[in-house]
């Protein structure tokens, strides 16, 4: 069934266009050449209807017109001529046999040009005469024709403006002389060949006249008084006050007017009075409007004249090495001729201008009739009424005036409009007026020829055609018109000029908001002698980078408006001076400087958003500790408006600025994680706390920025840098440099201090030196934001540079998570397999090395005896570094063991903090002995089940829900969910896992580290187990740390051979026949039989700092074995068993088990 066509269009009207972006630019400028309508567009030939005698002077008119608009084309080639001998090439020397050929070249090229000024020179002369004629023919004291009309002076006045421009344009361009002179001399070299030049010898004499025989410079000259004061009135900063006034109380009743006018609108039957009152408010708003933006772009043409009549005296930037640069002409009038301030009131009036008139161009269909029928009724008023009254009161006896007011009625008078009278009364006495007209309001407004034949007559009616009164035109000097008549009569007429541009209301705003002058720069381009200046000297960028310099949250949201120059510039480019290669050298200038745009307010998006997330990621007691914590503050800044934007109009094009930050924000947060990454790669592993914050800032950041704009999800950046994107990928970028780092640099060059639980790097020079890259650099953005804020995180980011800890593998444990962490924690248990795999052969070397028998150290010898002994049974000399690559082992698998400790403190930290979240929503309880307990409530079910259970059942009982299915479904994800967390409340330990893998690679060794006696007793003296090895590298080892180096290997050597030993079966081995704590045993025997003697005591002082070592090495031995008692506890034990006879079985032994798991991952699996 077809919809009818007025129910469509009402359906369509309630549909809206607009959206919330809000208005960042001027009005839209369309490329276009049409007339507006303050010219006829009929060129005034419906003047002849209103039979008034004007046809000689419309037809004078229309040749001014056509002269002025040919003058115009002229001024535009004047003043966009860029030379040509610059382009033309020089023949090398070995070519001068081609010089005729180039001459005539170079003569066709110069001859194009030389015709175009031919046609100003006779364009010149025509006008010229054309003029002179008209101001000859109405100078005349004697009256032939009717005329001038005012339209006609006023077009005298335009041609005479345009003669003038020829003669400064031609004056100015030292570039035209140049090239004629060229012309000149290729004319003499090719002319020797032509005949009959005579004709063109005069033609180039003639043209050499309207050249001056010197270059002239063009300027712009005030006159001298007080320049301070003249200064004072010329710069805007002066007025920018005044201004900004102006525009808040326009902008506001403007608005008003607009609002009533709706309401008047939508409402039916309204009061006529009140609709032509609310109307007439609209007009005077409009009229003030244009008055306003007309005003505000003079002010903008004064101060650009000021500036380029008084240049930069003091403008000489020099570059970094010192050296002075030069300076352009056009530099020291733009670039270095504007201050902050300046620059800032100047960025203000252009975005008033141009808000206003976006204000009063998006407004054009609103008004348009409100506007015409203001205009009609001030025209009918005047004809109806007032000239009505002057009729019947002072030109009542003046017939030849009478008949001239009658006139003016007759050619605009609306009879239509008239309701006073009947139909056949307006028929017979339309020119008489009674008392107490009305007139509808009608939307009809006088067309060209009405205003153009009213404003000749009013003319008449008050100069009586004598152009020579005394008073000028409206005085009333020797005038027989009363003085209100002719207040009246002045009035009108003047308003009549003004309705034209009322009426072509787009095109007014259009050129009075037209600010492309200050792109242009033709004459300084010749002057300079260069194609084109920088754009850091065009003053449209020059605010633009102001905005974005000076971080100024009022003139943001303008940042946009001096694009509008670009859209001002381009369009005189090509409809005014129709020149293409202007508008090519505009559009270049503006994709340039947009894209330098949009990079610099991306980064300067970006640098508040990280020194905001910065700030807030600050600790308070750090801030509230400070005096001066206001120096971390953040100015706040208003993105809101661009970030809305997605239509910026620029050279016809339409850009979407939200799509273009979106997408470098999404570069410049990449680049940022890439930096971040690269950084901590040329650190070492200490570095992973900074990197925890800097990201925790950037991913803060993020969020921030999130709330405003869309953009990627900071996980999604983060694994794509990560190169961790696979579903099969569990490894990462950051896990496996965090291993490669273990492996290069903390294994082999940290010791561990188990007092601290920290390992350090050690002062020695590394074993293995590592290459790593130079530390990148960056702007303050990629770290904090600002300078302040770099420094305070950094504060923070020192206290753990020095060390790696609990706070490292906390870091670590966030940042790899559940996905990449357990690929560490296994990468870190294949490491200690090789190197036991490793060891292996290195033991067996030290085993060779061993004596056939060791005995029990004498106590008859004393600590002195039987350190000498010690020295003689362990000849490892000839293989020290065989021992020394042994005890780096031992080390590593000590290092890596402790931080298995420490990552299941860790992890079991987090776990305690994730089970207190869920244990209330799973129905678990504590116990009285610290089991976990189910609560019972709920039927069974946990409280999340019950509870979505309980709601799915309401609501699918209830006969409003018309689908249930959906709630169903989340109490099925409920009890998914209840399963999953469920299952993950018992989790392992890390370190358990690491001694029973440590185990099971164990197990291969034992037949080779740990032999069973052949007797079935101890073996004291024969016996090269692992404990005689490590029990002899660890008293080589104390005696070296005696001698100095402290750190040699830190505490890591005693975790990894306590570990292996215990693992071993062999820890009361290691107690009863370790060497050093034989020593300890005779020390303390020695001790004790010289206090019985009272011999003297500092007999033993030789060896206290040996013996206070090997003391400290049995603590740390003994914490090691009681922690592995307590974590991995070894089930094997020598018991009694009875048998069914009842006889006992004595010294059964269960074997050696680990108890943590019943069994172990499989290697590569």
């Amino acid at each position: 069934m077809a919809v009818p066509v007025e129910e469509a269009i009402a359906a369509l009207s309630t549909f809206s266009l607009e959206d919330d972006q809000p208005e960042v630019q001027g009005p839209a400028v369309l490329v276009s050449s049409e007339r507006g309508a303050t010219n006829s567009p009929t060129e005034y030939s419906d003047v002849a209807a209103y039979r008034l005698s004007l046809s000689e002077d419309t037809k004078a008119l229309n040749q001014l017109n056509a002269l002025i608009q040919e003058g115009k084309e002229m001024t535009s080639v004047l003043y966009t001529y860029r030379s040509c001998v610059k382009a033309l090439p020089q023949l090398p020397e070995s070519m001068k046999h081609s010089q005729a050929d180039l001459y005539l070249e170079t003569y066709q090229v110069l001859d194009l040009e030389m015709s175009r000024l031919r046609e100003i020179q006779r364009w010149q002369s025509s006008a010229a005469a054309k003029l002179a004629a008209d101001m000859q023919r109405f100078s005349r004291p004697e009256r032939r024709i009717n005329g001038p009309t005012i339209t006609h002076l006023w077009s005298m006045l335009k041609l005479l403006d345009v003669l003038l421009q020829l003669d400064h344009l031609k004056n100015a361009k030292a570039s035209i002389p140049n090239d004629f002179t060229w012309y000149k001399r290729t004319f003499t070299q090719v002319s020797a060949q032509w005949q009959e030049i005579d004709s063109m010898r005069e033609e180039l004499d003639d043209l050499q006249v309207n050249f001056p025989k010197h270059e002239m410079g063009y300027s712009i000259e005030f006159a001298c008084g007080d320049v301070s004061g003249e200064q004072r009135h010329y710069h805007i900063a002066n007025h920018i006050g005044g201004i900004r006034a102006e525009h808040d109380d326009f902008t506001i009743r403007f608005a008003s007017s607009l609002n009533q006018l709706l309401l008047l609108k939508s409402t039916d039957g309204v009061d006529v009075e009140w609709s032509k009152e609310v109307k007439g408010y609209v007009y005077d708003m409009v009229v003030e409007g244009f008055q306003l933006l007309s005003r505000w772009t003079a002010r903008i043409w004064e101060q650009c004249a000021w500036k380029f009549s008084r240049p930069c005296k003091d403008a000489v930037p020099s570059e970094p090495s010192g050296v002075p640069t030069p300076v352009s002409d056009y530099e020291k009038v733009v670039r270095y001729n504007y201050t902050a301030e300046e620059r800032k009131a100047l960025i203000e009036l252009v975005s008033y201008i141009k808000s206003v008139g976006s204000m009063m161009h998006r407004c054009d269909t609103l008004v348009s009739d409100a506007l015409w029928e203001t205009i009609h009724a001030e025209v009918q008023d005047f004809v109806q009424s007032i000239l009505a009254t002057m009729l019947k009161t002072t030109f009542r006896k003046k017939k030849d005036l009478s008949r001239i007011l009658s006139d003016m009625r007759t050619l605009s008078a609306d009879w239509m409009a008239n309701t006073s009278k009947g139909e056949v009364d307006i028929q017979s006495q339309g020119a008489e007026d009674s008392k107490g007209n009305f007139f509808y309001p009608r939307p009809v407004a006088p067309t060209v020829a009405q205003v153009h034949c009213l404003q000749f007559l009013i003319y008449e009616v008050v100069s009586g055609g004598n152009l020579r009164k005394p008073g000028g035109l409206f005085g009333n000097s020797g005038s027989e018109i009363p003085v209100n008549d002719l207040k009246q009569l002045e009035s009108f007429f003047y308003k009549l000029s003004f309705f034209l541009h009322i009426l072509d209301y787009s095109a007014t705003i259009a050129t009075l908001t037209d600010l492309g002058f200050l792109w242009f720069r033709e004459f300084y381009l010749e002057s300079s002698r260069v194609i084109q200046f920088p754009i850091e000297c065009s003053l449209p960028w020059m605010l633009v980078d102001h905005v974005l310099e000076s971080h100024n949250a009022g003139l943001l949201e303008s940042v946009l408006m001096p694009f509008d120059i670009y859209n001002d510039s381009a369009q005189q480019a090509l409809v005014v001076l129709r020149q293409r290669f202007l508008y090519d050298e505009i559009e270049a200038e503006v994709d340039n400087c947009f894209d330098l745009f949009v990079s610099r307010l991306c980064e300067t998006i970006f640098t508040f958003y990280k020194s905001w997330a910065a700030r807030e990621l600050l600790d308070p007691s750090f801030l509230f500790a400070l005096d001066n914590g206001d120096k971390y503050s953040i100015q706040p800044m208003r993105f809101t408006a661009l970030f809305k934007t997605t239509r910026v109009k620029l050279l016809g094009r339409t850009i979407n600025l939200r799509s273009l930050i979106a997408e470098r924000m999404n570069k410049v947060f990449r680049e940022n994680l890439e930096f971040l990454f690269d950084r901590f790669e040329s650190q070492d592993l200490c570095a992973v706390v900074e990197l925890e914050k800097l990201l925790d800032i950037l991913k803060h950041a993020h969020a921030l920025l999130s709330k405003d704009i869309s953009i990627d999800s900071f996980d999604l950046m983060l694994n794509e840098m990560q190169e961790n994107v696979s579903l099969v990928s569990f490894s990462s970028r950051l896990a496996s440099q965090i291993w490669s780092e273990m492996q290069s640099d903390f294994f082999p060059n940290f010791v561990l201090c188990n007092t601290t639980q920290r390992f350090v790097r050690s002062s020695r020079v590394p074993h293995l030196s590592v290459q790593k890259p130079s530390l990148p650099h960056a702007k303050p953005n990629f770290y904090c934001g600002t300078p302040e804020l770099n420094a305070a995180h950094q504060s923070f980011a020192r206290l753990h540079s020095g060390f790696f800890g609990i706070p490292h593998l906390f870091s670590i444990g966030r940042l790899l998570g559940s996905r990449s962490l357990p690929w560490l924690i296994r990468a870190l248990l294949d490491h200690i397999s090789n190197k036991l795999t490793a060891l292996e052969p290195m033991i067996m070397g030290l085993q060779d090395a061993l004596p056939k028998s060791i005995g029990l150290l004498p106590f008859d010898g004393g600590v002195t005896g039987c350190m000498r002994l010690v020295k003689e049974n362990l000849t490892w000399g000839t293989k020290s570094e065989l021992k020394a690559e042994v005890l780096r082992g031992i080390k590593e698998i000590g290092s890596v063991l402790y931080l298995m400790g420490l990552l299941d403190i860790v992890l079991r930290e987090v776990d305690t903090m994730h089970f207190m979240q869920t244990a209330p929503w799973l129905g678990l309880v504590p116990g009285t002995d610290g089991q976990i307990l189910h609560s019972q409530s709920g039927g069974g079910d946990s409280p999340i089940v019950h509870l979505f259970k309980s709601a799915t059942t309401a609501i699918a009982s209830n006969p409003g829900c018309p689908n249930p299915t959906p709630f169903y479904t989340m109490s099925k994800q409920a009890e998914a969910a209840d399963l999953l967390y469920k299952a993950n409340i018992n989790s392992g330990s890390v370190l358990e896992y690491a001694l029973a893998f440590t185990s099971a690679a164990l197990d291969k060794f034992c037949t080779k580290w740990s032999t069973a006696p052949k007797t079935g007793f101890i073996d004291i003296t024969t016996s090269k187990d692992f404990y005689r090895i490590y029990s002899g590298l660890q008293i080589g080892y104390l005696e070296e740390s005696v001698s100095g180096n402290h750190d040699i290997m830190g505490d890591s050597v005693a975790w990894g051979g306590c570990t292996i030993i215990y693992l071993l079966g062999q820890q009361l081995h290691f107690e009863l026949f370790d060497f050093s704590y034989q020593v300890l045993n005779v020390a303390e025997v020695e001790a004790g039989s010289l206090s019985q003697t009272h011999k003297n005591p500092h007999l033993l002082q030789g060896w206290d700092s040996l013996l206070e070592a090997m003391k400290k090495a049995r603590r740390l031995n003994n914490h090691v074995f009681s922690m592995l008692k307590a974590r991995c506890p070894l089930e094997d034990k020598t018991a009694c068993a009875i048998k069914q006879s009842g006889a006992p079985l004595h010294r059964v032994k269960f074997e050696n088990t680990v108890s943590a798991f019943e069994t172990l991952p499989q290697k590569g699996v």
